[in-house]
């Protein structure tokens, strides 16, 4: 399927985006490894939700739609049960690398594999971090990559060192696990941490389930063993990731988009996106009904981006309408996301007429009129929110293979389509 942008319309009405995705999969987590009965409201129920979703059903989760974006989960405890069955996670990598680590406390072998992509998407840190735990795990493709055999029930220490330099899941997923270990663990980290706003709530989502942290920092955080996980009812707020789209048009377009039930004061990384459009001169305002956009003469900054990298296709493409440069740097994870981002949205920005370069961990733009394309979108559901940005200054702009937003945000176009 591919889709064929229009011109944004004057007063478009309030945004409402899903859940978080990022807190789906945390929530997810938690309440499985709970012993009893969650309610989790305004779910994302997206494609890698549901992968998350699947594989804990699969380690004895029950998990079950009740209502439009309400999931009802019944947790297993602290020991998730055997599964003989390779578990397909496709390319969520948020799934594969929780799953692997959950997969850690249950019984048994189990084996977590997903689509070519995901088998090019390196998790041998987290392996490595399992394995000095005592338990026997292996990624088994070159690189250190999934598919990913692990050897339930032998965690046999309670400290760790891991390495999250490729990715702060790796962190996460031993955080989330470290509830459910005797006597708890203690977790130091090694490398520069990428992407600290997700740890964050990571750490927020275990507090909120009933879990003890402590830490120093970024560089090592210890969990209570002596705290599980409690049931209980949740809300997931509303995605910031999902939301940056429709910020990204306002501050593209001219016209003031609002995007409801969001506050600038969320926990979610993402939401610092505001302050960089900000900095590139948009207007940004926070009612009760939500946060508004409007730029007008944007101007391109020099940013780093480590701790927001699902933004930088976003900023590039707000970029290409900016006068003069875009610098974007400590970016070199995007290279191991869904895509290697930093090369997709390089080649599909200079095939609209816009001078770009891509280095090992920067992206670098310069402003300028973009001209009609067809759009690749690599399987990338961050690729094709992004270019629909695009599309409203750019009348024609096509957007191929765009029904990859499925697994984020399922109901994308039409919610877009709303601001013609």
């Amino acid at each position: 399927m591919d889709k064929i942008s229009c011109p944004i319309g004057q007063n478009p009405g309030p945004v409402k985006v899903p859940g978080s995705k990022s807190l789906t999969h945390r929530m997810l987590v938690a309440a499985a490894l709970a012993e009893g009965k969650s309610i989790l409201a305004n779910a994302l129920q997206s494609q890698d939700t549901k992968l998350t979703a699947q594989g804990l059903a699969c380690l004895g989760a029950g998990i079950r739609q009740n209502g439009h974006g309400i999931l009802e989960v019944s947790g297993v405890g602290k020991r998730p049960s055997a599964w003989a069955e390779p578990v397909f996670l496709n390319n969520s990598g948020t799934s594969m690398r929780f799953l692997t680590a959950v997969a850690a406390l249950g019984k048994g072998a189990y084996t977590l594999a997903g689509a070519a992509r995901m088998h090019e998407r390196p998790i041998n840190d987290l392996v490595n971090a399992l394995r000095s735990l005592g338990v026997p795990a292996r990624a088994m493709s070159p690189g250190g990559c999934p598919p990913v055999m692990v050897q339930g029930g032998r965690i046999q220490k309670n400290s760790v060192v891991v390495n999250c330099s490729v990715s702060s899941q790796f962190l996460s997923a031993l955080l989330l696990i470290g509830p459910c270990i005797q006597n708890g663990l203690s977790i130091r980290v090694e490398g520069d941490l990428v992407s600290r706003p997700y740890v964050d709530l990571t750490l927020d989502v275990m507090e909120k389930f009933g879990a003890k942290i402590s830490r120093q920092g970024y560089e090592s955080f210890s969990v209570s063993g002596d705290h599980a996980y409690q049931p209980g009812e949740y809300t997931v707020e509303t995605d910031a990731s999902n939301a940056s789209y429709f910020f990204a048009a306002g501050a593209v377009s001219g016209v003031p988009v609002t995007v409801a039930n969001i506050s600038r004061e969320s926990l979610q990384g993402d939401i610092r996106f505001l302050a960089v459009l900000q900095k590139m001169g948009a207007t940004v305002s926070e009612t009760e009904q939500g946060v508004t956009v409007c730029g007008k003469d944007l101007t391109g900054v020099t940013v780093d981006m480590g701790d927001m990298p699902d933004m930088v296709p976003t900023l590039a493409v707000v970029a290409a309408f900016a006068k003069g440069d875009t610098i974007i740097s400590n970016v070199a994870h995007l290279r191991a996301k869904e895509s290697d981002r930093l090369a997709a949205v390089a080649t599909e920005l200079a095939r609209m007429g816009i001078s770009v370069s891509a280095g090992r961990d920067t992206l670098a733009i310069t402003g300028g009129a973009p001209k009609k394309a067809s759009i690749r979108t690599y399987e990338d559901h961050r690729m094709a929110m992004s270019f629909a940005v695009a599309g409203l200054k750019v009348p024609g702009l096509v957007i191929t293979e765009a029904f990859c937003v499925e697994k984020s945000f399922p109901n994308f176009w039409d919610v877009w389509e709303g601001l013609y």
